[in-house]
This record gives structure tokens, sequence and C-alpha cells, in this order.
């Protein structure tokens, strides 16, 4: 064996002195030259070709107007800016006037077609499990999980979504929830007013989740290490953040939050499963269905599964009653009207301080238009995603197989056609129209089979801590409260008050 280390081609090149382009190793100086010029060519004719199709998908029949953006990034970069008003994206409004109510565009690697067209985003909603199903771009799935309870289709959410409604349904409304909400709103409204100020979504969100994740699996944050809070503040930061897992982002900070939040989840699952204890709380009905011969949930998937309730039961309702606080404080005439509705109800009592019965909640009539006018304007849910199985024939479009369908309930709770001076905070608006849910041009809640199953403990929960808010309290706002915006999420931006009591 040689003594000699071989060295690399390009490094006895080097070495040598020798051109690479004259080592023996290799052909002519022209020959190679050629050879290059003929793979850049073909380099050129793959682009071409890829950014031809690209921007021209495949389909049977004609695409809805829009543009693809640019190769693999499509138009990503535009979707994720953020807005400080209350108004339609900006990426949707400008694509809107430029397109019509239906187009297509591209966004993380997937060709999606945009509906802000009430008549076609009901229609969806309706055709799931026939043209449609239930779909979430991959960045978002990898951040709730595919075991959870949005991931589910068919007979299988139906049966979910029966579990969590026979659990927080009106008749456990009635028994017992309103009695908590209202242990929860005085208990907390009580140590806002201890405070020199308070941070309103930060404090909303300490009191939605205490109820939540009591209500859900008698959580006690003093028996683990980690705050399962703190894991879903920072998950709820990821949602609205640009889809890049790399160390250092907010994106991969807010994956890592949640497998730690899973953590949590899987070790409470287990220590329930095997123990005979009943808690009366969501997570033995979970164990019950554990415990069943052909059992619907493993320890992993029960875990996705309370996560998803969980986060659901209390980011919204704490963002929702964030901003009816912003909106109360800076429009006084419909503070007094809301104001004087609960007074009224103080007023019919024989004792001003019993308990909330479920007649005077079903009486705050005023209450519920501050509540959907909240919900129209704030877009919690700004946008719905589903997914086409089959071609789907539209106003002479077609939108393909496999595509994604994203619903844009922002445009159509700012819809002039239906709704006057779209940007003013408007209660009286609702005046006359009964509850609203769901319907064509109200989509707070979503809509068809996927319907929140908490709308109703949403509503409720809201109406009784703006119930005791204005009865026993009063507030001022200190400083803050703008609104961060992107397409995915609102977020309110340090909206600080000091709450004081009444005498």
């Amino acid at each position: 064996m040689s003594s000699k280390t071989e060295l690399p081609f390009f490094l006895k090149c080097i070495t040598t002195n020798y051109l690479f382009f004259t080592s023996d190793n290799l052909k002519t100086y022209e020959e190679m030259w050629s050879l290059a010029l003929v793979v850049l060519a073909l380099v050129i004719v793959w682009m071409t070709n890829y950014a031809y199709k690209w921007k021209n998908p495949i389909c049977n029949g004609k695409l809805p107007p829009g543009s693809m953006g640019l190769p693999l990034l499509g138009e990503t970069i535009q979707f994720f800016k953020s807005q400080t008003t209350f108004d339609i994206h900006p990426f949707i409004k400008e694509r809107m006037t430029r397109y019509g109510p239906l187009f297509k565009t591209n966004l993380v690697g997937c060709p999606v077609v945009v509906s802000t067209d009430p008549e076609f985003s009901h229609f969806i909603f309706q055709q799931e499990g026939n043209s449609v199903e239930l779909w979430y771009l991959d960045s978002f799935m990898k951040l709730i999980g595919q075991q959870s309870l949005t991931s589910n289709t068919g007979a299988i959410h139906k049966y979910l979504r029966n579990m969590i409604m026979d659990h927080f349904g009106p008749e456990k409304q009635k028994e017992k929830l309103l009695s908590d909400m209202e242990n929860m709103a005085r208990e907390n409204l009580s140590i806002w007013a201890e405070q020199e100020s308070v941070e309103v979504k930060e404090v909303a969100t300490t009191m939605s989740f205490g109820l939540g994740s009591m209500k859900l699996m008698s959580y006690d944050p003093s028996k683990h290490s980690e705050n399962l809070k703190d894991k879903f503040t920072s998950f709820l930061k990821g949602l609205i953040s640009f889809p890049l897992d790399i160390p250092g982002t907010v994106y991969n900070k807010c994956l890592k939050d949640q497998k730690k939040a899973i953590r949590i989840l899987k070790e409470m699952v287990k220590e329930r499963f095997y123990s005979d204890r009943k808690h009366g709380d969501f997570l033995d009905v979970v164990i019950e269905e554990m415990k069943k011969d052909d059992p619907l949930f493993n320890v992993e998937s029960a875990a996705y599964f309370v996560f998803t309730v969980l986060f659901a039961s209390f980011e919204t309702v704490s963002l929702a009653i964030t901003l009816a606080i912003k909106f109360l404080s800076e429009h006084p005439s419909v503070l007094k009207d809301l104001t004087d509705e609960h007074e009224e109800i103080l007023k019919k009592r024989e004792n001003v301080d019993s308990p909330l019965t479920w007649n005077e909640y079903k009486s705050m009539t005023f209450t519920s238009h501050v509540i959907d006018e909240t919900l129209r304007l704030g877009n919690i849910a700004p946008l719905v995603f589903r997914r086409a199985t089959r071609d789907i024939q539209i106003d002479g479009y077609t939108i393909p197989a496999g595509w994604t369908i994203m619903v844009c309930p922002p445009a159509l709770h700012l819809n002039t056609e239906k709704y006057e001076d779209t940007l003013a905070f408007n209660p009286w608006r609702w005046k006359g129209q009964g509850s609203n849910t769901a319907s064509k041009n109200f989509m707070a809640f979503g809509g068809g089979m996927r319907l929140c199953a908490g709308a109703e403990f949403a509503k409720l929960q809201m109406s009784v801590v703006l119930h005791f808010l204005v009865t026993k309290y009063r507030w001022t706002k200190i400083k803050g409260g703008e609104v961060v915006k992107t397409p995915g999420i609102l977020f309110p931006n340090g909206l600080h008050i000091k709450v004081t009591q009444k005498i």
C-alpha cells in the first residue's frame, strides 16, 4: 500500500498548477464549454416549464382569476403582512377589487381559492362530506396535531361534537355552568379592582383559562413544574407567525411549547386513566371512552383532543371579552344602554345580590347585540378552510379536486351590501334580528356541521362577565388597545384599564 495520501482530483489540479479544463480526465475545453451550455439550456428550459406550470395549474375547465405568485413561495409573504385596522385585510381586499369575490392564489405551497361570496361560502359549509372535506394548511396542522378534534370527519366528528355538547350544552349551562361562570367573574373582577391597572387580554385569558381548564380537567397548576397557560399563550403567538420551522423563529418556539403542553396533558390523561377517583369534569368523559372495548382514544389522541377543546374554550372568549371592553370604552352611548339593561335586571330582584338566573340571562337582549357586533367587527375566526374532494363548478369557473378553499368571514361581516357603515361599532344594527349564531352573512362561529360546539358557552361567559363588570364596577382606559391583525388572527395590543368598584 502506498504511504502517500491520494488527493481529490480538484485539489490535484490546483497543487499541480493544471487548469481544470485541460486535465486528462476531462475532454477538450471546447467540448466542456459546449456541455456546459447544453446543461444551462436544459436548466433554463426546466425552470421555464416549472414556472409556467406553477402559474397555469392543470384544470378541467377555467380556474377563477388571480395569481399564483412566485414559484414555491406563492403569495405567502403578502398574506402574512399585519395591519392595524378592523377592515378586511389588504391581501384579501386588493384581490377582491381586482378579481371579484372568488380568486385563486398560492399560500405556503398550496393552491388556494379564496371565497368572499356569501352564497358560495354558505354552500361550501353545507358540502362537507360531499364535495369538500375539512382542511388546514400543513403548517397549521403541525400546531394543532393530526389527532385533534378539528381533523376528524363524518360520524367520528359528530360523536365527538355530541360529547362536548353533552358536557357544555344548554342543559349543563342551566344546571351548573352559569353558577361556575358567576363565581369566576366575581372572583376575577375583584382581583382586577385591586390592581393599579390591568392588561385586559392577559387577565381575561387568565380568567377564561381558569374556567376552561377547571371544567375540562380540574387543572391545578401547582402540581406541574411548567405552567400550561403559558404554553398555550406561546402557541397563540405561533399561529400569527410566518411558518418557518428553524431554531430561533416564533413558529419553532411555538412547536416546542405545543409539545410541552401535550406532554403535560398526556401525564394528566395517564394519571386519570389509572385512578378510580371521579372529578366530574370533561376528562372523566374522555377516560370513560378510553376504557370501552373499542376505544376511540389512546393516550396521545386524548391529549390532543383535550388540547384542542381547551384552546377553543378560552382563547376566543378572552379575545372577545377584550374587544368588547375596548369597544365599550370607546363608545359611551353603548356602555350606557348596556348598563341600563343590567341595572334593570337588578331592579326586578327582591335581593340585588341574588345569583344570576337562566331567565335573566335570556332577557339580556342588548347584551346579545353587543356580543354579536363585537364578533362581527372583531372577526376572531377570520379564516375557514376546506378542501375540494372533486371538481366544483361555480359561476363558470372550476375549482379542481385537491385544491384548498378558504372562506373569509371578514369579507362577509364587512359587506357593504348587508351592513351599513361596516367599520362602525353599532350594536343597534342587530335589533329585531333574533339570535345570531350562524347565517350566510354572519359566520363568527363557522357554519354547517362544523358550527362551533361552544358558541353558546362563549356567549354565556361573555354575558356573565359583562353583567358584573357594568353593575359592580366602572373602568377607565389607561393606554393601548391598538389592534395587530393578520389574515389568520387578530391580536389587541396592550389595552390597559383601571377598574374600580362602584359604591
